[in-house]
């Protein structure tokens, strides 16, 4: 695995398009940022070439293989084309600055073929040995390393997400997993987001900034439950979370009210009251009636504070047991770089 994992680094190492050439299936389950999505077999195809090799052996479904890799010679290469800017990296790979990486799943026939290909028109592709399979080992693996986290607590609408970017911004080490599972992590959590990713595609993500960070600095993680919507936090970096450095924001339910009516009133309202809805049992049948006819009447205040109890004791729930907190009263400040003096004092 060592081996392997030094040709990821070099693979990694070189620059230009880098090209994902498995199923389509497969690169939405999960693939590397930035990998543009090439596939030599469409989902059918590598579902034929796959019950073949099951059934009758590895050669019949090599051959079966190269007779859709035949007829698709010509769109794969158009296909390519159009996706790299190819007197580019022809001019700029005379000094070996640029080459095309390739991978597929294991970094067998798919990526070779693709390579094979490329070779033909004067390219250096670039494959990677172990494919998409060994960039996984170094995903999970990263999540075991030991990190240097500070968890951003706080009851709902105290601006924890606005705090977080407030430091990305002055260049502190944070990983916004909302951000990444493109969820908010409660019952609106969805509203105004893009599309989940994979649960796959989520870790790779996480792992991709991790890369990035020095692992002696601090690195900031707003507080969150294990799911963020389908998402689901790798199982050994949550346990870090749970037992790093908190801390706790507070602001005046005021503070709070403004921050919900800010990031909600925006959204239509039958999104609102769908999700109001899917808490109902929670909420109770007043608070829910009160949510609903106050979202109608577009009364904002009376809609965020019919939640904010039931939001309040679940966060209470989730905090049990948590240690190591130091409490930050922020009521009432701005959102600004002088906050981060604040921040910097309780660390």
């Amino acid at each position: 695995m060592y081996f392997k994992r030094k040709e990821l680094e070099k693979f990694r190492s070189f620059k230009g398009p880098l090209i994902d050439v498995r199923s389509p299936s497969e690169y939405y389950k999960g693939h590397m940022p930035n990998s543009i999505n090439i596939p030599l077999f469409d989902n059918d195809e590598r579902s034929i070439i796959g019950t073949i090799y099951k059934k009758k052996g590895r050669e019949e479904a090599v051959i079966e293989g190269l007779k859709f890799f035949e007829k698709k010679i010509e769109s794969l290469l158009d296909n390519l084309f159009k996706n790299i800017d190819s007197n580019k990296i022809i001019t700029e790979n005379k000094n070996n600055e640029l080459s095309i990486r390739i991978y597929c799943s294991r970094g067998g026939m798919r990526s070779q073929s693709i390579a094979w290909l490329l070779e033909k028109y004067k390219f250096n592709p670039i494959t990677l040995k172990g494919g998409y399979k060994t960039y996984r080992r170094w995903i999970l693996d990263s999540f075991s390393k030991k990190w240097e986290i500070v968890i951003i607590g706080g009851k709902t609408g105290t601006g924890k997400t606005r705090l977080l970017s407030l430091l990305e911004k002055y260049n502190y080490q944070t990983i916004d997993l909302e951000g990444f599972a493109c969820h908010r992590g409660s019952t609106f959590g969805g509203l105004g987001m893009n599309d989940q990713p994979s649960n796959e595609q989520f870790e790779n993500r996480i792992a991709e900034k991790l890369y990035s960070f020095k692992s002696i600095n601090n690195i900031f993680v707003e507080a969150e439950s294990a799911n963020i919507g389908k998402c689901k936090i790798p199982h050994e970096f949550f346990n870090q979370m749970k037992t790093s450095r908190r801390i706790e924001i507070l602001r005046s339910e005021s503070n709070r009210l403004d921050e919900l009516i800010d990031t909600y009133s925006v959204f239509k309202k039958e999104e609102l009251k769908n999700s109001v809805l899917r808490i109902k049992k929670r909420l109770g049948p007043h608070r829910t009636k009160i949510a609903l006819d106050s979202i109608d009447l577009e009364k904002w205040d009376l809609v965020c504070r019919s939640v904010l109890d039931y939001y309040d004791r679940c966060y209470e729930y989730e905090k049990v047991s948590k240690e190591n907190i130091t409490l930050l009263d922020l009521t009432n400040k701005k959102y600004d770089e002088m906050i981060l003096e604040l921040i910097n004092n309780v660390l």
